[in-house]
């Protein structure tokens, strides 16, 4: 898209353009990777070749980072490869206890424009740190510093996405849901496929489709003035990235937060009172689900909150005077394809509070303190310790 061209939406805000088209977006990525299997296969098997000694970090600032925080616990356990998730702004502070000499490391760097000053960093931090050190660059924008440095790099694979995803509203949307379906195609192919995700797409273009006018409430019209997302396992992550969302956009005028319905027992549940909503992200494993639906139902007894939101698969817990949110049928989701449909939702709730609030949803940061691409950040070098 030219520079000039105007976002077609309801809102006439690119952040509802980019969150509508995210289901194309994802089948082009992946009809993308299909094409390039065969070179992504002779990288790996270059980049792996030590398999059990291979270290494989996810990594990327902000929105980026929850991308590995997500994907990371299922695509661990899935392929049996020793894969963490670490965000890039910790990589370039603390190196010496993420990067380590002789650990063989691929480095699997997630960004939008490329050119945050922690992603550069952090690639150049192990290049430097780390003997055998390779890198998987996927990102949005092909004129970025880490696109550019990956094609020329001979440790390097650079995986573009498709050009509209490189999201000019100030929240990453349909930057973050691309480079996550496509990091999970490239590692775990006979489960993350065009084929099987087209199910995955569709039930989201129906989530959008039902969703005409995005002005409207997506969890009722009452004055919220804080939020909780809770979520389990990598949906937790979903969760932080949910929360978010909704501070980028209401530029913190709606707060939220973010925890594992576990978790959120041991102290933050005390922030609840009657102008807090709790979104509960239900997992699709039976046994986590368990859980998640003691919570759901603590809560509802507690009667604390403004409003409890469930979204989940299934209907048959729906409450009285309680919003329920049943996504639309589909053959039976594993979390991680799931967490997609979550974010969908988020994100929606996101640009509908900052349109309530008043702000410009492409650009809410009025004083310029927070930017797209993040300023003000200074490298320093790295020496080794004696």
């Amino acid at each position: 898209m030219s520079e000039d061209v105007t976002p077609v939406s309801g809102t006439g805000t690119w952040t509802e353009q980019e969150i509508r088209q995210q289901p194309e977006s994802w089948l082009r990525s992946l009809d993308s990777i299909a094409a390039q299997r065969a070179q992504i296969e002779a990288f790996l098997a270059l980049a792996l070749s030590d398999d059990a000694y291979t270290r494989i970090i996810l990594t990327g600032a902000g929105t980026s980072a929850f991308i590995g925080d997500i994907i990371s616990p299922w695509l661990s356990r899935h392929t049996g490869k020793n894969i963490t998730a670490v965000p890039t702004t910790d990589l370039v502070t603390n190196p010496a206890d993420y990067l380590a000499e002789d650990e063989r490391t691929l480095l699997v760097s997630f960004a939008r424009s490329g050119n945050s000053p922690e992603s550069v960093a952090a690639v150049a931090l192990a290049n430097q740190m780390v003997k055998q050190c390779y890198h998987l660059v996927i990102t949005c924008n092909e004129k970025g510093s880490l696109y550019q440095n990956a094609v020329i790099s001979k440790n390097a694979y650079a995986l573009l996405m498709p050009a509209e995803t490189h999201d000019r509203g100030f929240a990453m949307t349909s930057s973050i849901t691309t480079m996550m379906v496509s990091c999970l195609s490239v590692f775990a192919p006979e489960v993350i496929n065009r084929t099987r995700f087209q199910d995955v797409a569709l039930r989201c273009q129906q989530i959008l489709d039902a969703h005409r006018d995005f002005s409207k409430p997506v969890f009722g019209d009452l004055p919220f003035r804080r939020i909780v997302y809770l979520g389990s396992g990598g949906l937790q992550s979903a969760a932080r990235e949910s929360a978010l969302k909704v501070l980028e956009l209401t530029a913190g005028k709606l707060v939220a937060f973010y925890d594992s319905p576990t978790g959120f027992r041991h102290g933050p549940k005390s922030l609840i009172d009657k102008e807090t909503l709790v979104v509960i992200f239900i997992s699709s494993h039976p046994y986590t689900r368990q859980y998640d639906l003691d919570l759901l139902a603590e809560l509802r007894r507690d009667g604390e909150a403004m409003r409890v939101v469930a979204i989940s698969a299934a209907e048959d817990f729906a409450a009285e005077n309680e919003l329920h949110i049943t996504l639309p049928p589909a053959r039976d989701f594993i979390d991680v394809e799931q967490a997609f449909c979550f974010l969908i939702y988020a994100q929606m709730f996101a640009l509908s509070e900052s349109l309530k609030a008043g702000m410009t949803p492409d650009t809410p940061s009025v004083n310029g303190t927070v930017n797209r691409v993040v300023q003000g950040v200074i490298i320093h070098p790295w020496q080794q310790e004696v």
